[in-house]
Formats: structure tokens, sequence, C-alpha cells
């Protein structure tokens, strides 16, 4: 799936900017996605909402693949890390000491995240779920309509 910095990168956002065709092209698919999106949330038969199995060995995998292959992170590491660093004293103990900060901050936060989620998984298939779902359906739908009556 291609970010809006690579489509930016690509000259897009210059081709929108310049072109009402292509603006239009866009605003059209955009606001047909968002809909389309909002109508399956709405129609969704309640058989298919159920909790699924988890498989933790295999997104911890995955997690971690992602992670350590983001190129973002070297980049933000090596961009902001240096300024912080006290005049005279040696860059790489305060820069892995900053990393480390960072690792268990992100540990805790995610470890948290997968906590609120797991919980939230229990919630799968039953009423509420369902309602949410719905709810977040309706402005799904209620955003695409407003994109498409979006004027440049």
């Amino acid at each position: 799936m291609l970010t809006w910095a690579v489509l930016s990168a690509l000259g897009v956002s210059a081709l929108v900017a310049a072109s009402e065709l292509a603006f239009l092209a866009l605003k059209v698919a955009g606001a047909g996605t968002l809909v389309y999106l909002g109508l399956r949330s709405l129609v969704r038969p309640d058989a298919e909402v159920s909790p699924s199995t988890p498989h933790t060995r295999g997104a911890f995998r995955a997690g971690l693949a992602t992670g350590l292959a983001n190129p973002r992170l070297a980049v933000f590491f090596v961009a902001l890390f240096p300024q912080f660093v006290p005049e005279g004293s040696s860059v790489l103990p305060a820069a892995l000491g900053m990393a480390a900060l960072v690792v268990a901050f992100d540990l805790v936060w995610f470890s948290l995240l997968a906590l609120v989620v797991d919980r939230a998984r229990q919630l799968a298939g039953s009423r509420l779920a369902r309602r949410l779902e719905r709810m977040a359906g309706a402005v799904l739908v209620g955003l695409g309509v407003r994109v498409a009556l979006e004027q440049r």
C-alpha cells in the first residue's frame, strides 16, 4: 500500500494541485472508498463478526521484523539524538542510553496496547461490538459524503 509520502514524492500532489480532473478523480475515488467501507460495516450480518484466534508468536515475529526493517527508525535516531547529547560528552553512550529509553517506553506502550486489544477481542460478536461497528460505518459514510461535497 502506497503512503501519501510516497505518492507525494512521485508527484501526485503536484498533479492534483495543477489538474482539476486529477483532483476530481482522487476525490471521487476517496469518497467512494469511504462510503463502500461504511456501508459494508452497516450491512454486515452479525454472524460475520466473531472473535479470532490469537497467533501471538507469529504476530510478535511480524511486528519485530517490521520494526527492525523500518529505515525511518534509524533516520529518526540519527537525526534527533545528536542534538540532545551534552557538549563534550561521548556521543555513543549518550545515544545508546536514549535509544534504550525509547525501547523501554515502546515496550511498556505496546504491552499495554496488546493487553487492551486482547481484552477488546473478548467483545467481538457482542451487541456492543455490533453497535460500535455500525456507528463506525455511519461515520465512514458521513466522511465519504463530506469528501464528495468538498470544494477545491
